[in-house]
């Protein structure tokens, strides 16, 4: 059963996680097995706690300890929730975007990438995506719209920072993650290469003047694809472009050359569905 323990102030060790601790020290590099992160808001706790991540402590308001927190707690176990008054949790920078609760939760083991596609038909490849709200959005897309799993290149940001958990709403806990490579130089080629001899088409989300139009019947139809989505503002490197089956367009109006990664995942997404069943 969970314990409720009263605070007054943020100052005791225990909420290190919830206030002083960076995302790199709370990562742990060196032992992931015991690596934290943070989820904000009811909504993504109570996903995270769904897809089966082993909570740690939670921080909240004492309203909601028999509030809208009450069914979440009581479901706890043998767990710390730390509750105190909305005027001792503001002070925390960023409180009032947790909708009142904040949840620590060991961080699960990394998956294998080459294990994670087998049997897959939609895969997305995220290449050195860097904003965490980017990438919550991406991977709300990717639960919404079907992806079977994403797949990031070394030099993305992580998915389980507290801005992209929040802003997948706890989404990015549902669709299975992994790194494809350990270092920058894994990427594109090999890996690239690994992709295609296990049997997908790689589509590069890209303008270029020789690109197909992302409702290609044809790309629809192929029976394994990695859609690859490119880093903000630059896109996807030429060396990537150069190295895919398929250069894929978002067909433009007034004037407008581009739409933001996540507006372009989303769409991406829904068009390259597998529809080999309805052709």
């Amino acid at each position: 059963m969970a314990r409720i323990i009263e605070i007054d102030n943020l100052d005791a060790k225990e909420l290190d996680p919830f206030v002083r601790l960076t995302g790199h020290q709370l990562r742990n590099r060196l032992e992931p097995e015991s690596g934290i992160f943070i989820v904000e808001s009811p909504i993504a706790i109570d996903a995270a706690l769904k897809a089966g991540c082993e909570p740690v402590a939670m921080l909240t308001e004492k309203k909601f300890v028999h509030g809208r927190m009450a069914g979440i707690i009581d479901g706890l176990g043998d767990v710390n929730v730390y509750a105190a008054e909305h005027e001792t949790l503001s002070k925390l920078t960023g409180f009032e975007l947790t909708r009142g609760a904040l949840m620590a939760m060991r961080r699960p083991e990394p998956l294998n990438w080459r294990e994670l596609i087998r049997g897959a038909k939609r895969v997305a490849v995220l290449e050195n995506i860097v904003d965490t709200t980017n990438m919550g959005a991406i991977f709300r897309c990717a639960a919404g719209l079907g992806i079977d799993a994403v797949l990031l290149t070394p030099e993305c940001c992580d998915p389980l920072c507290r801005r992209s958990v929040r802003v997948s709403m706890g989404t990015v806990l549902m669709v299975p993650f992994a790194r494809i490579g350990d270092e920058p130089s894994d990427w594109p080629e090999p890996m690239l290469r690994e992709l295609k001899n296990a049997g997908f088409k790689t589509a590069a989300m890209a303008l270029r003047d020789n690109s197909r139009a992302v409702d290609d019947p044809e790309l629809r139809s192929e029976p394994r694809l990695a859609i690859i989505l490119g880093t903000e503002g630059d896109g996807l490197t030429p060396a990537t472009i150069s190295l895919c089956d398929y250069t894929v367009r978002i067909p433009m109006h007034g004037g407008v050359d581009s739409l933001n990664v996540a507006a372009a995942a989303a769409i991406a997404f829904f068009e390259l569905k597998y529809h080999a069943q309805e052709e």
